[in-house]
């Protein structure tokens, strides 16, 4: 009798699932940029797309970065100019963006302002400094920079302290920087706006100052070792005149009516 040959029988396969591909992840735009700005090496700027618009003044509105209304005192003015940069340069924007930002802070007077800006050039590709000098040439004509000038030049400090005299004369040195060319010139001038007192203590050193951290660091401990003294002074001075109140015997008062007139 015939065998019929043996066959191995192949177990059957099992059912594959065929692999899944990974999920792709959708990269925001302004993600890959800020990676990008991230990436570059330092003081490159990127020429990077702008974000969109809505998404940029929301991060910028949550800043709440101070708003301008129009030209008002030129140390007023400036004080905006450099919160307003601080909070653009802490979210990282690029120059066009920067703009972008600043002229949505601009408000009444300002606004009509950056209007008439945008009609003589085309503001999408106008660098921050490009801003900056045309924001200068707005709030500062030149009858009042020549007062500033003016100021600067006269600056004493008087009944300042030097704290007090030390921040004026910076906000005026940002105003004036063409009078403070250096460094030294500008510890020349600061030490010139102190007090006799004490820039007699502060030049009294065999190395008079050189850097402006340095001239102000020794005004002030000028400044506290005079007025220690005048304290011990004036302590002094209040014990002697108690001292002699004391000492000084009293004097009966009459009766007038043990001594009669007439």
């Amino acid at each position: 009798m015939n065998q019929r040959p043996q066959v191995n029988e192949v177990p059957p396969r099992a059912h594959q699932v065929p692999p899944v591909a990974p999920p792709v992840l959708e990269v925001q735009p302004e993600a890959l940029r800020n990676a990008e700005i991230l990436l570059a090496p330092a003081g490159v700027q990127m020429n990077l797309p702008l974000v969109r618009e809505d998404l940029l003044y929301e991060r910028f509105r949550q800043m709440k970065a101070p708003e301008f209304e129009g030209p008002m005192d030129p140390i007023a003015s400036d004080n905006w100019l450099i919160d307003i940069q601080v909070n653009l340069d802490f979210i990282r924007l690029i120059e066009q963006e920067k703009v972008l930002c600043a002229s949505y802070a601009l408000k009444k007077d300002a606004r009509h302002w950056w209007i008439t800006v945008q009609m003589r050039r085309d503001v999408t590709a106008m660098s921050w400094q490009d801003f900056v000098t045309e924001f200068r040439t707005m709030c500062y004509n030149r009858e009042v920079l020549a007062a500033q000038q003016d100021e600067f030049m006269n600056l004493r400090q008087g009944s300042m302290t030097v704290m007090e005299a030390v921040k004026k004369f910076e906000q005026l040195a940002r105003l004036c920087p063409e009078l403070v060319p250096s460094e030294t010139e500008k510890v020349r001038r600061m030490m010139k706006m102190f007090r006799t007192d004490i820039d007699k203590q502060v030049s009294a050193n065999s190395s008079p100052p050189t850097l402006v951290s340095d001239c102000v660091s020794r005004a002030i401990r000028a400044e506290y070792w005079i007025n220690q003294d005048k304290e011990a002074r004036a302590q002094i001075f209040k014990a002697k005149k108690e001292k002699k109140t004391v000492a000084k015997p009293t004097q009966p008062q009459q009766d007038s009516e043990s001594h009669p007139k007439g």
